[in-house]
């Protein structure tokens, strides 16, 4: 099974408009519901057996067994019975939304998050049908279930033979868009180590250096738009809480960190297809990301978004055939690529490397690059040899024969 998501952006009607902004709030509500009885249930169980709590008490059976993605889901069909609300929003999009709760736990209890928090008006942004009915895709229409067909800006034609799985609805400041995720039948091999190879080193000052030599520039939106998104943050600070003048002023932040990130997006993907028409394999760093977040250049670091680079590097790789793999990134800037020796540290003034044993002489990211691709091609048993001009080239260890 091999899946893609498209995304397009949808062009409601306002009578549509209104029901996607009422849905958004019912599942926001089941959301808030799902959580609090979950918590209550947690909390009744934290407490002392030879103690109780002097401000409240969570008093709940003994027997009564921890809510569940499948007994909320009976619970949601009982009020539904009740609840015109509900009833009012397709069944399967509510229940996406309780499991969506169920993630978050899992994701606290297997890999550390925080507890799931209650969502504000306005912060349930999205929700999901898993399933669409017969046809659902026409030329610049999609039909959703209990709505009917929404208009939508096609901007390139969906496959053949594709089956769509799931569409999720987004609200963002430019309006509302659809993602579709499209499935085919079939399996895709995994991709081979094959062709040109080339190492890449990510920074600030140049936020790509290849190991050919090639440097490409730092975009820098957030620093760029900086000074604007901070105007529009103090015109909503001046303005009064609830009112309709504070949600324009608002609206206006939001459409400028969309921009932001359109920028910083588009940027990627240009970047990602330039490099994936040079070379057959691509070697990157596996960075802490985390903790380069948290350091001195932290702000500068979440500017240039290099973790997102590399998933979007990763899948334009995928889909153009080359290989792509993630090497140890220690030491990278204090081993010269030429003969393998450390040179120690450089402070961040220092842009040249020179090595004083060999006397190798490059710029420091290109030598970051340089030592990138040499452990690359290591990892993929390649040997290298090195060119006179600087450039380096892996050639496959042939197979020692063995004899029997």
């Amino acid at each position: 099974m091999f899946n893609l998501t498209y995304e397009f952006k949808l062009k409601p009607t306002k009578q549509q408009s209104k029901i996607f902004e009422d849905w958004l709030e019912q599942c926001r509500k089941v959301y808030n519901y799902g959580l609090a009885e979950r918590k209550d249930w947690y909390k009744s169980r934290s407490c002392q057996i030879n103690a109780c709590s002097v401000r409240s008490e969570y008093i709940i059976p003994t027997n009564a067994k921890r809510p569940t993605y499948a007994s909320q889901c009976r619970g949601l069909t009982a009020a539904r019975k009740t609840i015109e609300q509900l009833r009012a929003v397709q069944v399967h999009v509510l229940q996406q939304t309780l499991k969506r709760l169920e993630k978050a736990f899992v994701s606290m209890w297997e890999q550390g998050h925080g507890f799931p928090r209650f969502k504000k008006h306005g912060q349930m942004r999205s929700f999901v049908f898993p399933q669409l009915g017969v046809k659902p895709l026409e030329p610049g229409r999609v039909k959703l279930p209990k709505i009917g067909w929404v208009k939508l800006r096609q901007s390139r034609e969906i496959p053949g033979l594709a089956r769509v799985k799931q569409a999720r609805v987004i609200k963002r400041s430019s309006g509302w868009y659809v993602m579709l995720t499209l499935a085919w039948d079939v399996n895709i091999p995994q991709v081979m180590p094959h062709g040109e190879a080339l190492g890449i080193d990510v920074g600030i000052s140049h936020f790509v250096a290849v190991s050919n030599g090639a440097l490409f520039p730092n975009p820098r939106p957030f620093k760029r738009l900086e000074r604007k998104l901070k105007l529009l943050q103090r015109r909503v600070s001046r303005k009064r809480i609830g009112s309709g003048n504070r949600r324009k002023a608002q609206k206006k932040v939001s459409k400028l960190h969309e921009r932001i990130a359109n920028i910083r997006k588009n940027y990627y993907w240009e970047l990602a297809h330039n490099l994936c028409d040079w070379a057959g394999m691509i070697f990157v760093e596996d960075l802490n990301l985390k903790g380069l977040a948290r350091g001195m250049l932290g702000k500068h670091c979440l500017d240039a978004g290099w973790g997102q680079f590399f998933q979007v590097l990763e899948q334009c790789c995928f889909k153009r055939g080359v290989y792509f793999q993630k090497v140890d990134s220690k030491k990278t800037s204090q081993v010269c690529p030429n003969c393998l020796t450390e040179t120690g540290k450089k402070t961040l003034a220092e842009r040249v490397h020179r090595c004083e044993n060999c006397g190798y002489t490059t710029d420091r990211d290109v030598a970051a690059a340089q030592v990138v691709l040499l452990r690359g091609l290591a990892a993929v048993g390649h040997t290298v040899k090195m060119l006179s001009e600087g450039k380096f080239v892996g050639i496959p260890m042939k197979k020692e024969s063995s004899s029997f």
